[in-house]
């Protein structure tokens, strides 16, 4: 598995308080197969990542794994809020984007309501030659209602990230049926953890494979499109 959606690194936002507690994250991403993981802090008002604080954030990280032997590689990237994006410059989310290729954004998708300004927004960052991959859709209440609510967003270009506990049923009945709503309608472009702690990563690759019902589909969620957006290619 390649993992787009972690707070990994520590001290930034409400994930990893303490190196330590990142280092217990990635040895347990790297025990159910976990290869790559990209550190994605929020970046909101709350927690005003800048995107300095990331990128030393994650070599510090790359460096304390190697001293631990611990097999994972670290990528850039962060989960930027709504209300941030027409706030940083083109630089600012280029270093942001998954991988830093310039061209994904993860974004954090409202837990509550549909904002008016939700379709305009995305639309303004495809004009900057950013595409937007929706951070865990399933769980906002509209979405949950109506799962069609993000065809229209997805038609404007943007991807969606769906958390693999939603799938299981962490995060309730709702956000359950939602994501798997959502599966059956092919609507799901990504499947990443939103590991905030050790327990996000349960799944090795028959569980994650028996909890979307198809292993081609699941390595497809979990490898093909993640590796593909780390590069910055096209997703099918």
């Amino acid at each position: 598995m390649i993992d787009l959606h972690s707070h990994i690194l520590p001290g930034l936002d409400d994930g990893a308080a303490t190196i330590a507690d990142s280092l217990a994250v990635a040895r347990a991403a790297a025990a159910v197969g976990v290869t790559t993981v990209a550190a994605t802090p929020h970046v909101r008002d709350d927690y005003p990542t800048s995107a300095e604080e990331m990128e030393r954030g994650v070599a510090s990280l790359t460096d304390a794994l190697g001293e631990a032997g611990i097999s994972l590689a670290i990528a850039v990237g962060g989960e930027v809020s709504l209300d941030r994006l027409d706030r940083l410059s083109d630089d600012e989310i280029g270093r942001f984007t998954l991988g830093g290729s310039g061209r994904y954004l993860l974004v954090e998708f409202p837990y509550y309501g549909w904002p008016f300004t939700l379709e305009a927004q995305l639309r303004r960052l495809r004009q900057r030659g950013i595409v937007p991959v929706l951070a865990h859709p399933e769980r906002n209440p509209e979405v949950q209602q109506a799962t069609q609510r993000l065809d229209r967003l997805r038609r404007g270009g943007a991807l969606a990230q769906v958390t693999i506990d939603s799938l299981t049923g962490v995060f309730g009945r709702r956000a359950r049926r939602a994501a798997r709503e959502l599966m059956e309608r092919r609507a799901v472009d990504v499947l990443a953890s939103d590991s905030h702690a050790p327990g996000a990563y349960s799944l090795d690759a028959a569980g994650l494979a028996e909890a979307v019902g198809d292993r081609r589909l699941a390595r497809y969620l979990t490898v093909d499109v993640p590796a593909a957006i780390l590069a910055g290619e096209d997703v099918s």
